[in-house]
């Protein structure tokens, strides 16, 4: 019976795509992936990058390669801050003060910023070498002034500020000079497209303001970079890493001689007799006022020392805001002079076609005129007959007084469009 009901069954179809998988095997799932590195997608972002390394102490200059992690835990810096100076991404120009670095993305100058040392992303840009060059040369000059035994000049920066000060001097130097090449190639052009207009000044017209636009944006975003840093002293402060890392290394010695003190009172404490119920509570009340005071004494130093450092920062960056400030003023009086040529082209278009206008209607008035002759025309060839047709002289009569007509007609016209100040007469 049940293999009666099996034979009457239709049989059981099989989908294509299962046959495809039943026909190919265990290795029909590896075609789909085939030609796709995943570990290497995967690992894109996080191969080794050359960086330039200047030493702060020697001002030496050496290139290494490291991967992005070892650079995040040497630095202390998130990954949101190694991407901005990423090469293959496009950021705005940013000045970010962190814990242990200070993170440049400069136009040109893309690198992290240490009490110890700069890393400068390894580049074959000329603005990237000078950099190099000029921060190493303002580190000699510096270590063959500073003299042992003498004091600091009034003028000293630490290592940190004045690498951040030749990023500034470099960037602002390459925006000016941008700007300068654009303004050297516009006036000319501007010049030359008000003496004539044609489609070929136009689209060089054209193509000089988008990259006019582009420019004063980027001035722009750096001037608003310098005057954000200047409105906020905590930033400014955090950008110290020379003292910070001075007042770290200070506590860290001061608490280690604070146990060293703690523990050779508590040897002495042992051999000395002290009476259990009064010793603890003096001695308690006497640490807990030494570290008050210290404290406070500490506390006011380093709010001193952070005000007169913020201002020499301030100073610093308001000198270079200057600068850019300077190169934007300039972007923006060749913007001006781009609208005025625009405005005057355009009044130079619309008088034309006022021109053309009026001679358009100068035209339609004296074809009106002609059109008299047409209709006089069109009487007298009408079939029937008048004693005019037969005077010899009719014809000249005729043609006359239309020809008298039409001239008056004409000036009347003139007269009306000059009233009406439609045509310039």
């Amino acid at each position: 019976m049940a293999e009666d009901r099996e034979r009457l069954l239709p049989p059981r179809r099989i989908s294509s795509t299962a046959s495809i998988y039943a026909n190919a095997g265990p290795y029909a799932f590896r075609s789909l992936f085939q030609g796709t590195d995943l570990l290497s997608l995967k690992k894109r972002g996080h191969g080794l990058r050359s960086w330039i390394r200047v030493d702060a102490f020697t001002g030496g200059s050496q290139v290494i390669e490291v991967d992005k992690f070892t650079m995040m835990r040497w630095c202390d810096l998130p990954a949101r801050d190694l991407r901005l100076l990423d090469p293959l991404f496009v950021y705005p120009s940013t000045i970010l003060g962190r814990e242990k670095a200070i993170v440049v993305n400069l136009e040109q100058i893309r690198c992290i910023i240490t009490a110890d040392e700069v890393l400068l992303l390894n580049s074959l840009d000329g603005y990237v070498l000078q950099y190099v060059s000029e921060l190493q040369r303002r580190l000699a000059v510096h270590s063959s002034d500073a003299l042992p035994g003498w004091p600091t000049s009034p003028d000293y920066l630490p290592f940190e500020l004045r690498a951040l000060e030749v990023a500034l001097e470099a960037a602002g130097t390459y925006l000016d000079a941008q700007a300068g090449e654009l303004e050297s190639e516009a006036y000319p052009l501007l010049d030359e497209l008000t003496a004539t207009i044609s489609m070929l000044n136009l689209e060089r017209v054209r193509r000089l303001k988008s990259r006019l636009v582009a420019l004063t944006r980027r001035v722009q975003k750096v001037r608003d970079e310098i005057e954000q840093l200047m409105n906020d002293d905590g930033d400014m402060a955090e950008m110290y890493l020379t003292e910070k890392k001075r007042r770290l290394e200070s506590s860290f010695f001061g608490d280690q001689s604070i146990l060293g003190y703690s523990s050779a009172g508590g040897e002495l404490s042992l051999s000395a007799h002290v009476s259990p119920a009064s010793s603890p509570t003096e001695s308690g009340r006497l640490e807990k006022a030494s570290s008050f005071s210290r404290g406070r004494n500490d506390s006011m130093k380093s709010s001193e020392s952070n005000k007169e450092n913020i201002v020499e920062l301030e100073m610093l960056l308001e000198a270079y805001y200057v600068v850019i400030d300077n190169t934007l003023n300039k972007l923006n009086s060749l913007k001006e002079y781009i609208d005025d040529t625009e405005d005057f082209i355009n009044i130079q278009l619309d008088n034309v076609r006022n021109q053309l206008i009026q001679f358009e209607l100068l035209l339609t008035t004296g074809t009106f005129v002609v059109a008299i002759f047409g209709v006089v025309a069109g009487i007298f060839g009408m079939n029937f007959a008048i004693p005019l047709f037969e005077d010899p002289n009719g014809f000249q009569r005729v043609l006359f007084i239309t020809g008298i007509c039409g001239i008056i007609i004409f000036f009347a016209f003139l007269w009306y469009f000059k009233y009406r100040k439609l045509i310039p007469l």
